[in-house]
């Protein structure tokens, strides 16, 4: 009956072994090839518990998801014009065909990254030898990067991979190149500055010639116009003054002697020398023959 027994649980634990060497789990972030004998039978794709032949199939695991290929250094690239840029790139690609991808490069990651950095340098080096490095730098980046991952995702089909997107990181000049390139940028916008600062020195005198005319021409219509204006005063002046002496000649005569008189003994030291007939006394003599008459 023990023996028995003992042959039971050995059947068991032969049978719960042999189960559990049958069963196996897919991810949904994986793909799973099942081989047998080293050929690939089956491709599952879909996540959940599967069954295999133990002892004469076994299973390999491969990533569903996104994978980045970025490089560590850019590489360098010449344009049009002969001149190298250094280029800093990345790769988003994944595998869409397992069983391709394992005949293709073996399944083995590092071959793949390889073939594709391979495949999209020779690609880029293309593409950059069209261009000139305004075009690289900004006039048709994006334009670069669809080209690219257009042509890399025909060649990556060939072995099971989709490319995803490829980015142009950082593209600039190296430094011996950069340097000189800086060198001639400043001087061009220092000689820009100084055409600007001699337009501006040339604007800056015409407009102060301009204002210097118009100061001259605003001063010498005010001159005329002040000179019109007396001109018309006096005028008026005089004619006023000519009505009023008009009516009454002796008195004008007499306001214009005192005026004469006023003027010219305006100073205590002044001294005239004047013969006492002359008419310049004429209203002090008739002043003095009035003052007997009176008497």
């Amino acid at each position: 009956m023990g023996s028995r027994l003992n042959v039971l649980g050995f059947v068991v634990a032969t049978a719960l072994v042999v189960l559990a060497m049958s069963m196996f789990t897919v991810d949904q972030r994986q793909y799973a090839l099942v081989f047998q004998l080293g050929e690939v039978k089956r491709v599952i794709n879909e996540p959940g518990l599967n069954f295999k032949v133990p002892m004469i199939q076994n299973v390999r695991y491969f990533e569903k998801r996104i994978i980045t290929l970025d490089n560590n250094e850019p590489e360098r690239f010449i344009t049009s014009e002969k001149k190298n840029v250094l280029v800093d790139s990345y790769i988003k690609w994944r595998i869409v065909d397992p069983s391709l991808y394992y005949i293709s490069v073996g399944g083995d990651e590092a071959r793949a990254r390889t073939r594709l950095n391979q495949t999209v340098n020779a690609g880029l080096r293309e593409e950059f030898g069209k261009r000139t490095v305004h075009d690289v730098i900004s006039g048709e980046r994006d334009k670069i990067m669809e080209q690219m991952r257009a042509k890399a995702d025909i060649d990556a089909r060939r072995i099971g991979v989709e490319i995803v997107d490829v980015r142009l990181k950082r593209v600039e000049l190296p430094t011996e190149v950069s340097d000189a390139v800086y060198r001639r940028m400043e001087a061009e916008r220092k000689r820009v500055a100084n055409e600007l600062r001699s337009e501006g020195a040339a604007e800056a005198e015409k407009i102060r010639a301009d204002a210097d005319r118009q100061r001259e021409v605003i001063i010498a219509d005010a001159y005329r116009d002040a000179q019109k204006v007396k001109g018309e005063g006096d005028g008026k002046a005089a004619a006023i003054y000519a009505g009023a002496f008009g009516q009454s000649p002796e008195f004008y005569a007499f306001y214009r002697s005192l005026e004469a008189y006023r003027a010219s003994f305006n100073n205590k030291n002044d001294m005239l020398v004047v013969d006492p007939s002359s008419d310049f006394f004429k209203f002090m003599k008739n002043s003095g023959r009035g003052g007997d008459k009176a008497k």
